[in-house]
């Protein structure tokens, strides 16, 4: 099971939204695309930015965007 849950993550990410405004994310398949694209930047050797002793890389994508230290950005940006 994945923690936080898909909710959570989603909160987290919309987070920055005014009232009103369109949710950066609106699906849990925007977060589990968003999730696996960072989890390949760090197979492929970008730092972590959160501590990575003993997590896999999507454990520690999941928790980089708990954490808010990355972004998802919309399609205008």
């Amino acid at each position: 099971m994945l923690h936080p849950s898909y909710t959570d993550l989603m909160a987290v990410v919309n987070s920055d939204v005014e009232p009103g405004e369109e949710p950066v994310v609106a699906s849990r398949y925007s977060i589990v695309m968003a999730t696996a694209k960072r989890a390949r930047q760090i197979i492929a050797g970008d730092a972590p930015l959160v501590y990575s002793k003993g997590k896999k890389p999507l454990s520690m994508a999941v928790e980089e965007l708990n954490e808010s230290k990355i972004k998802i950005l919309g399609d205008e940006d």
